[in-house]
């Protein structure tokens, strides 16, 4: 596992180091308003799609932010907005950066379909689009994001690995996120090939928004329609889920039932460090906030995105859209050190807090 998150500090370093190769070679251009002219006086555009899932205002912003920073010499503006799960208030927000004549636009689609139109308004206006961590539709110029069939993957490994032999006595709950979410199709995807014909899925959901409370509300039907008894472990595409289906499991008197997880909240890390969540995927923040400023400052420049991006995705709208895949990693109480903590995503002290104390200091976190 050092060995894995060596590797994605390198491959953080190799983009990052390519990507300030172009920055240094860029000057003052006229200010003309035409991309191409652009230097380092640039205003790029950010949507994320939601705040029910801490990362997106703990991390993907202020990282975006200040690479963004680093890169324009300090010159470079960030003008932000959330959608909170509105897909109809992201196309607002849209039009709202088209009409303010932003240089770049990043966004995280609330709904990859719905956001197409207004991607298209985008590039009729001359603003060229990352599709960043979900990939939208319509003209999107560039894309990063994890390999989202390979978290699914790693979420349903990990939950044979805890069961073990239990894995044919009993049957799974499958807790997937929102429809409209294209990589939760991938994550689904990606567990579905590992645990189908491994163990017995009793019930399985679609979970509105991703909001934990309708993972909570889920799980109390599940358990009611399947019976405690026969419940063995929880596939939940992600942490916040993972919190609405533990309290879901613990009202119900059901313990050490291993749930899946996703995103390395905050709490969703506490929760294995007592034991009460399994695991949770970790993806590396830094480095996909960065490409992703790396990409729209290069745009915004009207640079060619060859040195940061070397491999093509195609989406339902476009084919080969230059993209950069960030690996990901396997989070259980056992390399907790080696992976949110080395990266500075949290201290010790922020994840030991009080009640956790002393199951921090039995698994070595001190």
């Amino acid at each position: 596992m050092r060995r894995a998150a060596f590797a994605i500090a390198a491959g953080a370093m190799a983009v990052s180091l390519a990507a300030c190769g172009s920055a240094a070679e860029s000057g003052d251009k006229s200010d003309s308003g035409d991309s191409a002219a652009k230097g380092d006086n640039i205003k790029v555009g950010l949507l994320l799609p939601e705040n029910q899932t801490a990362r997106y205002e703990k991390l993907d912003k202020p990282l975006i932010e200040k690479k963004v920073k680093e890169l324009t010499n300090n010159k470079g503006e960030v003008v932000y907005a959330n959608a909170k799960q509105d897909a109809s208030l992201q196309n607002q927000q849209v039009d709202t950066m088209v009409t303010n004549k932003v240089d770049v636009l990043i966004v995280d689609a609330v709904d990859s379909k719905a956001i197409a139109g207004s991607v298209k308004k985008a590039k009729d206006a001359g603003i060229p689009v990352v599709a960043y961590d979900r990939l939208a539709e319509g003209p999107i110029d560039a894309y990063t994001s994890f390999d989202n069939v390979t978290v699914g993957k790693t979420q349903g490994e990990a939950l044979l690995q805890a069961l073990g032999a239990k894995a044919k006595s009993g049957q799974i709950v499958m807790m997937n996120g929102s429809s409209t979410d294209p990589n939760a199709a991938m994550f689904k995807e990606g567990a579905h090939s590992v645990l189908d014909g491994k163990v017995k899925i009793g019930r399985e959901y679609d979970t509105k928004e991703w909001k934990p409370e309708n993972a909570n509300a889920n799980m109390e039907g599940a358990i009611s329609a399947l019976g405690k008894d026969k419940i063995v472990g929880v596939y939940s595409a992600n942490d916040g889920m993972a919190g609405g289906i533990i309290t879901a499991l613990k009202a119900a008197g059901l313990n050490n039932i291993p749930v899946t997880g996703q995103d390395a909240e905050l709490a969703g890390v506490q929760r294995i460090v007592t034991g009460e969540q399994y695991m949770s995927v970790y993806k590396p923040y830094p480095q996909e906030a960065n490409v992703a400023a790396e990409m729209a400052v290069a745009l915004a420049q009207g640079k060619s995105l060859d040195s940061i991006a070397k491999d093509k995705v195609d989406s339902p709208t476009n084919k080969g859209i230059p993209s950069v895949i960030v690996p990901v990693v396997s989070l259980t109480k056992d390399n907790i050190n080696d992976t949110v903590i080395k990266d500075g995503i949290y201290t010790v002290q922020e994840i030991c807090t009080g009640k956790y104390k002393a199951a921090c200091d039995k698994i070595g976190l001190k």
